[in-house]
């Protein structure tokens, strides 16, 4: 008698959003009952085009968006297990969830190293664990390394981009929220900044969460995906049934069709209810 192969437990989610609203100046709803999950040790696509809520979607989880007067007020957002809405952004930092944001924000007046160094601000493991870090930084980004003494202001986006990523693994995270990534830059570039992603991803277990406009590439690099529209999730999938969905294909992979405005004008799909119990 054969003995049936035991079936692989689901990978355990390191960030786990349940139903979230987020709601602006205490009248607009821009999030609808956000729900998500990223596997530890995974690399997960936030999809979507401009406006649809990804932004929006990673600040809620970093806890940034108090700055724009914004809040969270429905849902629960939890990481590696615990609850983290109450948390500030610097603590949340402390537990190893960084968020890259949208538009390589660099201190423009510091060089590209002292960019760098700033992200291990809320470390206290000793100068020679930093420094060890900054230097497996310099492995991944060996540009940075030649360009270390420069303004980071004068540095081209591509090597603000990867300035912003180094900044963040300087921190020792978890897992990295990384918002428009290619936005900006040359082909060959954004084919660099995913290649290292992945790297990252495979050498240092980093878990990322990719929220992205260029589904093409994100669904080559990730392994599950969300797709976002006016703040719902209107789609998800493992990457590779993404890729092959001929809707995904229409509206996000560039086969044109006609006399659809929307995703949601696609008569034989049925939405997937995602309200929690």
């Amino acid at each position: 008698m054969t003995n049936a192969a035991p079936q692989s437990e689901p990978a355990t989610p390191i960030l786990s959003v349940n139903n979230i609203e987020v709601i602006y100046d205490h009248v607009i709803l821009v999030l609808k009952g956000v729900s998500l999950t990223v596997p530890k040790g995974g690399i997960t696509a936030l999809l979507g085009a401009n406006g649809a809520g990804k932004t929006t979607t990673l600040k809620a989880i970093s806890n940034l968006l108090h700055a724009e007067r914004g809040e969270v007020t429905k849902g629960t957002i939890v990481f590696e297990g615990d609850e983290i809405q109450s948390l500030s952004p610097n603590q949340l930092v402390r537990r190893g969830c960084i968020q890259v944001m949208e538009g390589r924000h660099c201190f423009g007046h510091l060089s590209v190293e002292d960019n760098l160094m700033t992200g291990a601000f809320t470390r206290r493991d000793g100068a020679a664990a930093i420094r060890a870090d900054l230097d497996l930084v310099y492995e991944y980004f060996p540009r940075l390394k030649v360009r270390r003494t420069s303004q980071a202001g004068y540095t081209s986006g591509g090597e603000q981009q990867i300035t912003a990523i180094g900044r963040a693994l300087m921190s020792k995270p978890k897992m990295i929220l990384l918002d428009e990534p290619s936005m900006g830059l040359a082909p060959q570039l954004v084919e660099e900044i995913f290649e290292i992603v992945k790297k990252l991803n495979e050498e240092q277990g980093v878990s990322f969460l990719l929220a992205e406009q260029n589904t093409n590439i994100a669904l080559r690099y990730a392994k599950y995906g969300y797709i976002l529209e006016s703040g719902r999730i209107v789609l998800d999938g493992e990457a590779q049934a993404l890729r092959e969905n001929e809707d995904v294909k229409e509206f996000y992979l560039g086969v044109a069709g006609e006399g659809r405005k929307s995703f949601k004008d696609v008569k034989h799909y049925k939405r997937r209810k995602r309200w929690l119990a």
